[in-house]
């Protein structure tokens, strides 16, 4: 599914921001709900990756829930009209005013990262004089091969419950009087784009449930995260493998009578949707190399700077058919503003209008008012 880029509605606003294209967004959705559709799954959409409401709105509308990671998400996503019954609750170090918002608000479960949050939540609950339900973060070492700052299902993350102390913890959480172990919960990385990872992770469930069953815990959920990547290079082969994706789990993990599985996907959802709008501010003639100077930089997409993410660069200025190499660089007063290298495309001049594809995910979101730049405002398709 294509995005087609209304240029002369581009002309009329200021640059940079971001375009999204909320056809594609529904087309996304739909496919989710279709692969779901007659499996024990619930979807959560993790609201990390792009919190912008209209985006939520779409999001809420389809069904999903939410996995937040912070009081500020918590509360975005209930003034969005989410359900807090539809809201998980992770993040590695949340803090006690975060946790009682979660009990005050009554959250579907919050997904515990160590024995010492585990006690806190349990004080916590009974301040408040109620049970918090919880479920146990578990690290199964598995390598996902990802980007290592996005990898964090291995024992030397700061995530989660390494194996060898699970037994201890799940016997803490039976223990005591106001927390509820209902699950265990998984995630092994991000921009995951082969089923192998998944299938040793079924796998580790698997010999798992055994376990902890002998241990006494009644798992009623197993959130298996997310993780699922997009295709960056082919931005508009547009909706993910979520068929795929699904029937992984559908087909190998072994369920006990009444559970469900839960799903955190956050990049496959908005990532292919969102694109930043930017306009060439000049073409610099160097030595060796030419640069396009975007009015966009880092302060509004930080994934190159970060990861050395890259993202496809379209100049959507209509062009006469040649072509150059170009640097791609913005104008924030750092080496590492630079979307991409030896870039091949259309001669470019001042006033072009250029996109950077598939940022839906963790564009917007971690954008930054670094040299006091403004934050970048959002348009849609319709």
């Amino acid at each position: 599914m294509k995005t087609i880029f209304p240029i002369e509605k581009f002309r009329e606003l200021e640059t940079p921001f971001y375009y999204y294209d909320l056809d594609l967004l529904s087309a996304t959705l739909k496919e989710i709900n279709r692969c779901v559709s007659g499996h024990p799954f619930v979807v959560h959409y993790a609201i990390k990756a792009n919190s912008n409401p209209r985006l939520l709105s779409e999001i809420r509308e389809a069904g999903l829930g939410i996995d937040c990671v912070s009081k500020g998400e918590l509360k975005v996503a209930m003034d969005c009209g989410f359900s807090p019954r539809s809201i998980v609750f992770a993040g590695v170090a949340k803090t006690d005013s975060e946790i009682l918002a979660g009990i005050d608000a009554g959250i579907r479960c919050f997904n515990v990262e160590s024995r010492e949050e585990l006690h806190i939540i349990d004080q916590l609950a009974a301040s408040r004089g109620k049970i918090a339900d919880v479920a146990i973060r578990v690290n199964p070492n598995i390598d996902a091969h990802t980007h290592k700052y996005i990898t964090t299902g291995l024992n030397e993350n700061k995530f989660g419950v390494d194996m060898e102390m699970l037994d201890s913890v799940i016997s803490d959480a039976l223990s005591l009087p106001n927390v509820n172990l209902i699950g265990l919960h998984f995630h092994i990385g991000s921009q995951i784009t082969t089923m192998d990872a998944y299938q040793i992770l079924c796998s580790r469930i698997n010999d798992l449930q055994e376990h902890v069953a002998q241990l006494g815990a009644k798992i009623e959920i197993i959130n298996v995260g997310g993780g699922l990547g997009i295709d960056y290079d082919n931005p508009d082969n547009s909706i993910p493998p979520f068929e795929e994706y699904f029937n992984t789990f559908s087909q190998l993990l072994s369920l006990r009578p009444g559970q469900e599985v839960h799903f955190e996907l956050g990049r496959s959802v908005v990532g292919q949707c969102g694109s930043l709008i930017s306009r060439v501010i000049f073409v610099k003639e160097g030595v060796k190399k030419r640069f396009v100077m975007l009015d966009a930089g880092m302060t509004e997409l930080i994934r190159p700077a970060l990861y050395q993410a890259h993202h496809v660069i379209q100049n959507l200025t209509p062009q006469s058919g040649d072509t150059a190499v170009y640097d791609v660089v913005g104008p924030i007063c750092e080496s590492s503003d630079c979307f991409g290298e030896d870039e091949l495309l259309p001669v470019s001049h001042r006033g072009d209008f250029f996109a950077l594809r598939s940022a839906g995910a963790y564009g917007e979101a971690m954008a930054s008012q670094y040299n006091c730049r403004r934050l970048p405002s959002s348009y849609f398709s319709e």
